[in-house]
């Protein structure tokens, strides 16, 4: 029997994150992934972009208290920068013009450089944009794209140089509590700890269920991408994202062509989720809609879950009812920007030390992330 202080059960970005600074506190810590590789589901397959204006408010407050990790990492942690230049334009339509008005006004109270654009501004930055659906916009000029694996990766080996364990192909069957800690059973071994971590992201309840623990109500949600073709008159080089502000839309450069999702949230259930012929329908429609690009063949699709809590923020807490399970779940599609910020919070929990100085003077409470907030949906 392996035996840790803490068992974290999911190897994606929330799971590794929190592993990193809970072996930086010193604490031997045992990570099981079921899969043969970590992030081969959500994180992997996100388009990430670090946006301090992005997400709902305790996602955007998390985003701005990882700024400093993204852009000083420690020393080693990647070979090249995990930040790179981007800039993010947010489009409202006509009768929305107060989500920018919003989205400035905490944006920059936040310290992000975020800037008004009308339509006009707009269609010069974006020559392709139909402005006449478009009311005003704003530019946030420090958005920027990260390397996610650099990130995924960068916790992994820093999490391993500092003593703690990783264990691939390590599928869970069984979560047991016959003394003060968590006994589990995965990949036909039995590891135990004081504190068990849910951190399997989509798989979140029924890891609860398995622990004989309430769940939370978590819904996996798709989302689909699709690459596209440029008309060869068409240099996309430099742009910015451009994001509705409605969430009905983005869309990307990505190597010369465009990365395109219809944002969309369709509940479903945890699996090796893969796009859809509508939605890649949808996202084309949405595109030729808001642009002047006529679109005869999509490239590759692909699609991610994003699992989300019936109020939509994440859960990073102890359950009340389960002495030593600690929730790390429900980032909603959010968990790669929110990563350092996030693993850092909950390890200061786990540990005892409470919310770490920082992230209260931005105003996160344990209360905006509790397992017990009247906002969740948990199910007997």
């Amino acid at each position: 029997m392996k035996t840790s202080d803490i068992l974290i059960i999911g190897g994606g970005i929330a799971g590794m994150s929190a592993a990193y600074f809970l072996a930086k506190r010193g604490r031997s810590v045992t990570v099981l992934e079921r899969e043969d590789q970590p992030g081969y589901h959500s994180t992997g397959r996100s388009a990430a972009l670090y946006s301090e204006t992005y997400g709902p408010q305790i996602i955007r407050k998390m985003s701005t208290a990882s700024r400093e990790f993204f852009l000083n990492p420690p020393e080693g942690f990647t070979e090249n920068p995990i930040l790179t230049p981007r800039g993010v334009i947010l489009t409202a339509a006509h009768g929305n013009e107060g989500a920018i008005d919003e989205l400035l006004t905490e944006g920059c109270a936040n310290g992000a450089n975020v800037v008004p654009l009308t339509a006009d501004d707009i269609k010069k930055l974006i020559p392709i944009l139909n402005t006449d659906l478009i009311a005003c916009g704003a530019l946030e000029t420090d958005a920027m794209d990260i390397d996610v694996h650099a990130l995924h990766w960068g916790f992994i080996r820093h999490f391993k140089k500092l003593g703690g364990d990783l264990v691939v192909k390590a599928d869970v069957t069984a979560i047991a509590k016959p003394t003060a800690g968590w006994q589990v059973t995965a990949g036909g071994e039995t590891y135990e700890a004081q504190i068990l971590v849910n951190a399997s992201g989509a798989w979140a309840d029924e890891i609860a269920k398995l622990a004989d623990v309430t769940p939370l109500g978590i819904t996996p949600k798709r989302r689909t991408a699709v690459m596209v073709d440029l008309p060869s008159d068409v240099n996309a080089h430099g742009w910015h994202m451009v994001s509705d502000v409605g969430e009905g839309l983005y869309f990307k450069e990505d190597a010369g062509r465009l990365l395109v999702s219809p944002s969309d949230a369709t509940p479903t259930v945890p699996h090796d989720v893969q796009p859809e012929e509508l939605d890649i329908a949808i996202t084309i429609d949405r595109l030729m809609t808001a642009t002047t690009l006529k679109v005869n063949r999509p490239g590759e699709a692909w699609a991610g879950l994003r699992s989300f809590f019936a109020d939509g923020d994440p859960v990073s807490a102890f359950d009340p009812n389960a002495d030593g399970f600690y929730w790390l779940a429900g980032q909603g599609g959010y968990g790669i920007q929110t990563a350092p910020a996030m693993g850092e919070y909950a390890a200061s929990l786990i540990c005892g030390d409470g919310v770490p100085d920082r992230m209260v003077k931005l105003g996160v409470t344990e209360g905006a992330l509790a397992a017990t907030r009247p906002g969740l949906a948990r199910t007997a």
